[in-house]
């Protein structure tokens, strides 16, 4: 790619942006300076608070104000007629002829971002009535090419769909669809894939890499996993706490990084090819001395992977001393099928078989992963297990009891053994509830320990435990980020002294910096209390890590089942390697033939 300034279409140079708070000012991005060439994608990386969305917003002219302002710095846009304009200076009436027509964006969460009372087809037709010299039935001919482009299935009713009759993969979609409608020259891409299945993600990313050459756009993706950005970004932008710390060609990032904080983002994904007693996390590789000065803990990526590598004979020891036990869980033939039409006299005409004929057994002190897309029926699987989904035939036998017909009371005995951690922290925790009082009630309601002054130094040992500190007893969720409202789950789930959990997609919205650090508790707590899980996700690279043996969903059934490492190394389905396929793998013989 050529390097002279005719090439270059966006120059952010020393970008300030603050937020006012009660604390005083945040500096949110701190003297952000990089450029954007034509026809290439720069993939931004960082964890939550890094700065990677709050400097898109700023391009976009979309900071709140209040609390937020652009306290510096310019944004110069290179216009395709030889003109040059200064997005952060341009008041709001200006920047609308910008926004959506040369510098377009698509945003993390698809449903907040699109209007629920607007069908999906007028929103992007809006768009182009906005930006475009078009009438009304040229502007629905046109978002039907969109929606066909887009590889939505029959873009006539996608038209005439509200946002909440699509899935989460057809939602973003229709977002991409509005961010191209008006053959945009920046296209700004906010984490546009974090909470989709692989093989969805992966088909959002060829379907981006395709748009982008037809319209000869330029891309600025955004995400916290290196593995997406070494499948899609020619150069990388690594910002930690709002400044950038390293920046270089993407096969640079990968072969050689530089700073600790990189080192840690690399080095923390699940890796496929071998198998790991713990993740490396960023703390391993970068600390902070008394003075505030960074200090490199670990230079190595390779010496870190190294100490923590398990061999192929220790996981084979451990699944044969598994087996060795009585089953702790055994499901036998197990169906929950929800009724999804019925005759004028209530008679079921059609059926979802949401969990249809499923067989396994769980051994004490496993971890059972169950692995499949959206729609599969593991999370119906594992409701179905703790009787908050209705079974409609089968066994489910724990500890060699048939809980399905158990009577209400023993159930609730049972409870105390049989815990949930659910895949969005937020949602399962009572905002009006400060997390002392929220770990503390279901210990009021089983009855545990003798007072509530006991329940409560029992809670903060379990904070504690969960690497949270005494003093959030008395906080409420909006004051925690996502991955301490997910340790606040764990401890809450701990806290009944159980011996089964279900890990339901427990860290899928989760950076994976903030993964690696859950996912070591959730084995550090396996190994200390003997626990035995069953974890449900999308993502199979974290599934392999968790787990000794691995079920394969799809479409209620059973596609494959065995030990992890065989299914991931010799899977014997199209689909298992289907999922497999679609992981970003992120290894550098892959970027190589990628950059060609």
């Amino acid at each position: 790619m050529s390097d002279n300034s005719n090439n270059i279409l966006l120059e952010v140079k020393d970008l300030e942006t603050h937020f006012r708070t009660e604390e005083g000012i945040v500096k949110a991005v701190n003297k952000v300076s990089f450029t954007i060439r034509k026809g290439e994608t720069v993939g931004i990386v960082g964890e939550s608070g890094s700065g990677k969305s709050v400097t898109s917003l700023s391009i976009m002219g979309l900071i709140p104000n209040p609390p937020g302002f652009i306290a510096g710095g310019e944004i110069l846009y290179h216009r395709p007629d030889g003109s040059t304009v200064d997005l952060a200076k341009l008041e709001e009436a200006e920047m609308r002829k910008y926004r959506g027509n040369e510098v377009a964006m698509i945003f993390q969460e698809p449903m907040t971002s699109l209007n629920p009372v607007f069908t999906c087809g007028d929103q992007v037709l809006e768009a182009i009535l906005l930006h475009k010299d078009v009438n009304k039935t040229e502007a629905k001919k046109l978002t039907l090419e969109l929606f066909d482009k887009v590889q939505l299935p029959d873009p006539p009713r996608i038209f005439d769909a509200y946002p909440h009759q699509l899935s989460g993969g057809q939602k973003q979609r229709v977002m991409i669809a509005m961010a191209m409608s008006c053959d945009p020259n920046i296209l700004i891409a906010d984490e546009p894939t974090t909470a989709l299945d692989v093989t969805v993600q992966k088909t959002i990313l060829e379907l981006m890499d395709d748009l982008k050459r037809e319209i000869d756009s330029s891309v600025i993706f955004i995400t916290h996993d290196l593995g997406v950005i070494a499948e899609i970004a020619d150069r990388v932008i690594v910002m930690y706490k709002g400044n950038i710390v390293e920046q270089g060609s993407v096969l640079d990032i990968f072969a050689n990084p530089q700073h600790p904080y990189t080192k840690g983002l690399l080095a923390c994904r699940p890796p496929l090819g071998k198998r790991l007693s713990k993740l490396p996390t960023v703390d391993d590789f970068m600390g902070f001395d008394a003075d505030g000065k960074m200090i490199e803990k670990v230079s190595s990526i390779e010496e870190m992977i190294a100490s923590v590598t398990i061999t192929p004979q220790q996981t084979i020891d451990r699944l044969v001393n598994l087996k060795e036990q009585e089953p702790i869980l055994q499901i036998k033939n197990l169906k929950t099928w929800f009724p999804t039409k019925r005759s004028f006299f209530g008679k079921v005409l059609t059926w979802v078989k949401a969990v249809d004929d499923v067989s396994f057994n769980v051994y004490p002190g496993e971890t059972m992963g169950l692995v499949g897309e959206s729609g599969c029926g593991k999370t119906t699987l594992g409701r179905t297990l703790l009787r908050l989904a209705p079974a409609r035939e089968g066994e489910v036998i724990y500890k060699g009891k048939s809980i399905l017909d158990l009577p209400q009371a023993e159930m609730k005995e049972l409870r105390k053994e049989m815990q949930i951690i659910f895949q969005d922290p937020y949602s399962s925790l009572n905002p009006r509830l400060t997390i002392g009082n929220a770990i503390m009630e279901p210990m009021q309601v089983h009855g545990i320990l003798g007072s509530d002054n006991e329940r409560k130094d029992r809670v903060i040992e379990l904070l504690e435990t969960c690497n949270m500190l005494p003093d959030h007893f008395n906080r409420y969720p909006h004051e925690f980020s996502g991955g301490q409202r997910q340790r606040i789950c764990i401890a809450r789930a701990l806290a009944l002294n159980p011996q089964f959990i279900i890990c339901d997609e427990s860290v899928s919205a989760l950076d994976v910096s903030v993964q690696a650090q859950v996912l070591n508790l959730l084995i550090d707590l396996r190994e200390k209390f003997k626990f035995t899980y069953i974890f449900i996700s999308h993502d199979l690279s974290v599934v392999k890590f968790m787990s000794d043996r691995m079920v394969v969903m799809n479409q209620g059934k059973v596609e494959e089942m065995g030990p992890a490492d065989e299914i991931y190394n010799h899977p014997q389905r199209a689909y298992t390697q289907k999922l497999i396929n679609a992981i970003p793998k992120g290894e550098l013989k892959d970027i190589e033939a990628r950059k060609g």
